[in-house]
């Protein structure tokens, strides 16, 4: 496990062991040898495949690529986490990814243990054809450890529907006669999957912020207005007024988040800035998100990078170094990037006083305590973009019993898991000296560690 997630987790153990109301019939010498066991099963991944798939390629050449699945924790129930296609993707990165879904799905009481997966490769620089052999390929390497009970993948960064899609049709290829349509979620709703799947994340991303904004506040306001603690004080000071949104990453999570925002009829929100991989967009009276969505959805996912494509698509806004997004003056940040985006070199210009984090780790260790004592609210992705998995439950739910929710009732379904774990955590943070991330931990350690102790796993 990666020295920050590793660190919060042992945080956790030792808030919980000096909390005498957690496992009280545990205790003494036993207590110390059950935590000590929980620290070791915590950060610790159960297996680690990786394998370099063999890839012709249609310019004749053959190339062997890395990839990986990591199985950390299934206590919960089978391994669930995304596949992603990315360049950086490496063994620690992918292990930590796995332990993160781990405690994502204890959080939100999600029946999934954690995994993930991912080949470090650039989707960009692959044909169709060749994104499709190595899908397949993947799905032929690592069957033997795949399977609607044991580990049901999803997709994430580089890889969607179409990718889901493809390694289903392996998966079943590969196993005749057996049930197959669990194996992934985030396929196509023609191929099984479930409605509101895309969107799921970036609507909880968006939703995880309102909630504390709008309907939390709405509820405890009274409550919270005599709190010395300083992350209510700066929720209270971003009540009922109008809130500048900046989103970083317009991909299938920003793109969405973003589109939340600018619709939004609880808050009063504009849109100020989005980026993605080449650009930032700049406008402080706000931006037309439908049309940059449209843009983006005809021109592989980028944004406008010049002016004469700002015209033709008539949107009005600066264009500015993609690294910009992070330092303007805004209320709210929304990292919807790739993880390590604000780090300690960079934390002291961030000029936001909320941050969201849509993907995974963008804030890192040093720089999340920096943010913390300065007040900035720091909405975690273990919180925040859970919305991707609670969805990938539903459409494992809807294929197991082959009967379908409209889009309407998956998202109620989701705003209602979201709020559940958000009803739970926000009073504490607001009422507690630790931060949400921490307070999100313990929530999500205190569960698995419950579990292993009724399962007899700690002696």
């Amino acid at each position: 496990m990666a020295s920050q997630t590793g660190a919060i987790v042992q945080r956790s153990l030792d808030a919980l062991l000096e909390d005498p109301s957690f496992l009280p019939e545990v205790q003494g010498n036993s207590r110390i040898q059950a935590f000590t066991s929980l620290a070791a099963i915590l950060s610790t991944p159960n297996q680690i495949h990786k394998a370099f798939l063999r890839i012709p390629l249609e310019n004749g050449n053959v190339v062997r690529i890395p990839a990986y699945r990591v199985q950390h924790n299934n206590t919960l129930g089978p391994y669930k986490g995304g596949i992603r296609f990315h360049e950086s993707v490496n063994e620690e990165e992918v292990t930590n990814l796995a332990a993160l879904m781990t405690l994502k799905n204890a959080l939100h009481d999600v029946p999934f243990g954690g995994g993930k997966g991912g080949v470090a490769i650039n989707p960009r620089d692959y044909s169709v054809k060749e994104l499709h052999l190595i899908s397949t390929k993947y799905v032929q390497y690592f069957s033997d450890s795949l399977g609607p009970d044991k580990d049901i993948p999803a997709p994430d960064v580089g890889t969607g529907d179409r990718e889901m899609d493809w390694m289903t049709a392996e998966y079943k290829s590969i196993r005749p006669g057996k049930p197959y349509r669990g194996s992934f979620t985030g396929k196509s709703v023609v191929n099984g999957g479930s409605l509101g799947r895309r969107e799921a994340t970036g609507k909880g991303v968006y939703f995880t912020f309102r909630y504390m904004l709008h309907d939390f506040l709405e509820e405890q306001s009274k409550w919270l207005d005599g709190k010395e603690n300083i992350f209510a004080q700066t929720a209270l000071a971003h009540k009922d007024r109008l809130l500048k949104i900046a989103v970083q990453g317009f991909g299938n999570v920003g793109s969405i988040a973003a589109l939340e925002a600018y619709q939004d009829n609880h808050l009063h929100t504009k849109v100020i800035a989005v980026s993605d991989r080449n650009v930032t967009l700049y406008n402080e009276e706000g931006l037309d998100i439908p049309t940059l969505l449209d843009f983006a959805t005809g021109n592989r996912g980028d944004l406008p990078v010049t002016e004469e494509q700002l015209g033709i698509c008539g949107v009005k806004a600066s264009i500015l170094d993609r690294e910009e997004v992070l330092y303007l003056e805004t209320d709210v940040l929304i990292l919807a990037a790739l993880e390590d985006q604000v780090h300690k070199d960079n934390v002291d210009k961030i000029q936001a006083r909320i941050l969201v984090e849509g993907a995974n780790a963008p804030v890192t260790g040093d720089a999340d305590k920096i943010l913390n004592d300065k007040g900035i609210i720091v909405i975690p992705d273990i919180l925040a973009n859970a919305g991707g998995v609670i969805v990938s439950y539903f459409e494992w739910l809807q294929g197991r019993e082959t009967q379908f929710y409209s889009e309407d009732e998956v998202f109620r379904l989701l705003f209602q898991k979201m709020q559940t774990t958000l009803d739970t955590i926000l009073p504490q943070y607001f009422g507690d000296p630790y931060s949400l991330r921490q307070n999100c931990y313990i929530h999500a350690v205190m569960k698995l560690s419950t579990v292993l102790h009724r399962q007899g796993k700690l002696y």
